[in-house]
């Protein structure tokens, strides 16, 4: 007969949990009892509580069905009032412990107002001297390392070319500071020889140009460039479109 089996949703075999599946299973042809509908031990804290208070009530109000079990039912209420009470200290100090740590996160936020507020101080006063700084623990204001020109970029190609529209791929440089872009150039016939005009900015190591002139002969190069300007020039690329 199930035991509370609207109490009890969670499935984990109550056979099983008392480590008598198989024997009762040898009694039922070697099917575990739980597939015939058996009620299945909870797993949730709230539901075994449940559990445990309706045995200690049946137990109690029927010693002549039940009148010897392992765990009587004095000693089960007790258990489950054990429970009970370390159950409430737990939440009890879950909250207590979201506090403190409300209330040190809120401690902090000011020190870090405090202390904030006495540098700009001490930085005003001795001019962001880094010797008097050190006095009080902190450094004055640091020089930015100059940053190197980027490099050559490398191995300039067309990828592909059709109708005035042109793909353009290449290395990133080998050498120098770190690009943080490239200029696409490009000179036409007519044009002085020093004279390069930018048509296109990229961020990756390729650049894709529409309404490219057609039917001329037009030359590309790609410059990387960072915070401290343009680097040298790649190499040159001709393309008749």
């Amino acid at each position: 007969m199930p035991i509370y089996a609207s109490a009890t949703p969670q499935f984990v075999c109550a056979a099983d949990y008392v480590g008598s599946c198989h024997r009762l299973g040898a009694d039922r042809g070697g099917v575990c009892p739980g597939a015939y509908g058996m009620a299945r031990f909870p797993t949730k804290e709230p539901d075994i509580v449940v559990l445990a208070q309706r045995m200690v009530d049946g137990l109690t109000a029927h010693l002549d069905v039940y009148p010897d079990p392992p765990v009587r039912p004095g000693p089960l209420r007790m258990r489950t009032l054990s429970y009970l009470v370390r159950r409430d200290r737990a939440t009890a100090a879950e909250a207590a412990a979201r506090q403190a740590v409300a209330t040190k996160d809120e401690a902090l936020g000011q020190l870090v107002e405090a202390v904030k507020a006495d540098l700009r101080y001490a930085e005003n006063t001795v001019d962001f001297d880094d010797a008097k700084l050190k006095l009080i623990g902190w450094s004055g204001r640091r020089e930015r390392a100059p940053v190197e020109p980027p490099g050559q970029p490398r191995l300039l190609e067309a990828a592909s070319q059709h109708r005035g529209r042109l793909s353009l791929d290449w290395k990133a440089p080998a050498d120098g500071g770190r690009p943080n872009a490239y200029t696409v150039q490009r000179r036409q016939p007519g044009d002085d020889a020093d004279t390069w005009h930018d048509v296109a900015t990229a961020i990756d190591t390729e650049a894709i140009l529409a309404d490219q002139p057609e039917a001329i002969g037009v030359e590309y190069r790609v410059m990387a460039v960072n915070r401290s300007g343009a680097g040298p020039a790649s190499n040159t690329v001709s393309v008749t479109l």
